[in-house]
């Protein structure tokens, strides 16, 4: 799961690309603006960049930083984009608690506007045969609060962009009910 824990910024910290919150309420669509600066989430399986697959890099669609390689992308089956490591404009929470990686996951944060991107998780070796089997983690993002630029030149592909919305796979769905006809 991604975005599990709520995210409110408490701290003071600073930030090489700094905007005023009416600033960012401008810039980011509202689905954008939810997750990059208040710590929201989008619905499972909603983003086309959870279906990208062609050779890229992942930016943040609120200041453009470099921050996951398609070369680390995988599907996890979650519902949102997957990475077995980021680059190094990517900074993860810190916690005291050795549970909390595995079991409610750290914050990961763009380290050049602090945008909430998602969560990194320490079971990165329940998908053998990816990266993310080496590396031990998975970094959950949500995929509204990035923007696709392919190697090719083509078109960028925005996170909360059209595409996504496949539908939840068959397994997720809830049992059909049909009413019965009163007699």
């Amino acid at each position: 799961m991604c975005g599990v824990g709520g995210y409110i910024r408490h701290n003071k910290q600073t930030y090489p690309v700094e905007k005023t919150d009416r600033e960012w309420q401008y810039i980011l669509s509202g689905q954008q603006y939810n997750i990059l600066r208040k710590g929201g989430t989008e619905p499972p399986f909603s983003s086309p960049l959870n279906y990208e697959s062609r050779p890229g890099i992942f930016i943040c669609a609120g200041c453009r930083s470099p921050l996951f390689a398609s070369s680390s992308k995988f599907d996890s089956r979650t519902g949102w984009p997957s990475f077995a490591s980021p680059l190094p404009s990517v900074s993860v929470s810190t916690s005291s608690n050795p549970l909390a990686l595995l079991l409610t996951g750290l914050e990961l944060n763009c380290s050049t506007c602090g945008g909430h991107l998602g969560d990194v998780f320490g079971d990165g070796a329940l998908f053998p045969g990816t990266m993310a089997a080496k590396t031990k983690r998975r970094h959950c993002v949500d995929g509204y609060s990035m923007i696709f630029v392919p190697d090719d030149g083509g078109d960028e592909i925005r996170g909360d962009g059209p595409g996504g919305g496949r539908g939840v796979p068959k397994w997720m769905e809830g049992p059909k009910i049909t009413p019965r006809e009163r007699s």
